[in-house]
């Protein structure tokens, strides 16, 4: 590992989850002479990225998974040597559920996220009535909205599909991977190749139907999520992890260090930390990376720039608890013929979705063994992320085990804990990030990042952290 250079720039890196390491490495991969500390409020860097492995199964707490059409987590781990971990999800599984009336129906084949590329799996689903299917079908002759005006997820959907699509269909899938109130999400921050699709094809379904020609041997009978896109580490996304930690140079790591109070005179960023914590003296720093979440991000910066700070703490952010749940295989009565099941709101469960783990991802189970992960909490039952376990466990176990038609006690159980981890983008989103990102490149040698601003999975924290580096480098380049 090369040696730091004195006469290179001295750079802080505020924060320790996947967007803060991708940083911190990609400075080292670009200027491998630069003097780096990374400042890590808790025990260890990670952020909510965690693999537990224990009694032979391998538990991922938070993500699981990331998606390869967003190219940066696996242009990453092929960098990293982490190019042979890399494996797919189980292609006899690419199907979701959802529930109705207390019982799990597939999800219409074709169905992708919010709109069909198949219309007679559509017509005869039990999740949708005669009239939610007629109404759906209609979808193919609305006229289109032209305008760039954000709109909410809810409002959306309804306008194109109608109420039964949305509260049946959309709600459960947006639900499970946004945490968020469908009433307030922005459509435009989240999922706009939608209104991309409305506006050059005039619908939804038209639109779909010929993406489908171009792709239709690749995909064929999935539903829900496009799991073939998809991929993870054999030995678990912990290893991203590791692997970005021990490229950067020694002694750059402090855990433990929760940043109190940033400041920015005669030219150096100044970071001020509680008595009791360790520092690498000397405190002024060159430039600094913000890798936090934008409330607390908001939280450092009031001082520095107050219209700032309001911006981004006017992000709101909602948590979850993930349940993992390990039985035997035959004490399953459900077939699990699938990755996982979705819960619309309507149904009133407390569980947004449960994923059969080790369907999946076959090597997170022992032999004869199933792993489950029931997700709960979001805006929708925010009091659920941080539910003393002793309540939290029978709630979820109950509704878990009536789906699945489980008998007996599991032989594995872990709780994780996420509270306020999930920023919501909610309506008018793209515009405030406009307004933060003009506010924070007037202040010298700052950048952000993090999954508040432009996308919440691993590849977009990844992006997030990668350009916010190439920036800060940019800087000092003659």
């Amino acid at each position: 590992m090369s040696q730091p250079d004195i006469n290179s720039p001295r750079i802080a890196v505020i924060g320790g989850g996947i967007a803060a390491l991708a940083a911190a490495h990609r400075i080292v991969e670009l200027n491998p002479h630069c003097r780096l500390a990374l400042f890590e409020a808790g025990p260890r860097v990670g952020g909510v990225i965690s693999t537990l492995h224990r009694d032979g199964f391998q538990v991922e707490r938070s993500a699981d998974n990331f998606i390869t059409t967003v190219p940066y987590g696996l242009e990453l781990c092929r960098r990293l040597g982490l190019g042979e971990q890399l494996i797919s999800t189980e292609a006899a599984f690419r199907r979701t559920f959802v529930v109705r009336r207390g019982r799990l129906h597939p999800l219409p084949e074709g169905f992708l996220m919010m709109a069909p590329t198949r219309l007679w799996p559509m017509a005869v689903t039990p999740l949708l009535s005669p009239w939610g299917k007629l109404r759906a079908g209609c979808e193919y002759f609305l006229p289109p909205r032209r305008d760039d005006a954000d709109e909410s997820m809810a409002a959306f959907v309804r306008r194109r599909l109608g109420r039964e699509v949305f509260e049946r269909l959309v709600e459960p899938l947006v639900s499970a991977v946004y945490a968020a109130d469908l009433e307030r999400l922005s459509v435009l921050a989240t999922l706009s190749r939608f209104r991309e699709m409305e506006r050059e094809h005039g619908s939804l379904i038209r639109a779909m139907r010929r993406q489908k020609r171009l792709r239709h041997k690749e995909h064929r009978g999935e539903s829900g999520a496009r799991y073939g896109m998809f991929v993870t580490l054999r030995d678990g996304l912990s290893r991203l992890v590791e692997a970005l930690a021990s490229r950067l140079p020694e002694g750059s790591i402090q855990l433990n260090a929760p940043v109190e109070q940033i400041q920015y005179a005669e030219g150096k960023w100044r970071i001020s930390l509680p008595p009791s914590a360790f520092r690498l003296p000397p405190s002024d720093f060159d430039a600094l990376i913000l890798a936090t979440p934008s409330w607390m991000t908001a939280r450092l910066l009031e001082p520095i720039d107050a219209e700032l700070a309001r911006d981004l703490a006017a992000i709101q952010h909602e948590g979850t608890a993930i349940v993992s749940l390990g039985y035997e295989e035959d004490q399953i009565g459900h077939p699990l013929d699938g990755m996982g099941a979705v819960a619309p709101a309507v149904e009133q469960s407390p569980i947004l979705a449960i994923s059969f783990s080790s369907r999946k991802y076959a090597h997170r189970a022992p032999q004869r063994k199933t792993l489950l992960r029931v997700f709960v909490g979001g805006a929708r039952r925010p009091d659920l992320a941080e539910m003393p376990d002793e309540e939290l466990l029978p709630l979820v176990r109950q509704h878990a085990e009536k789906l699945l038609q489980i008998r007996g006690e599991p032989v594995f159980i872990d709780v994780a804990h996420w509270p306020r981890t999930m920023p919501q983008y909610y309506v008018g989103h793209k515009d405030r990030i406009a307004r933060i990102e003009a506010r924070a490149a007037a202040l010298p040698h700052l950048q952000l990042a993090g999954n508040a601003y432009h996308g919440v999975g691993i590849p977009d924290c990844i992006h997030s952290g990668e350009v916010a580096a190439e920036r800060i480098l940019s800087g000092f380049t003659s």
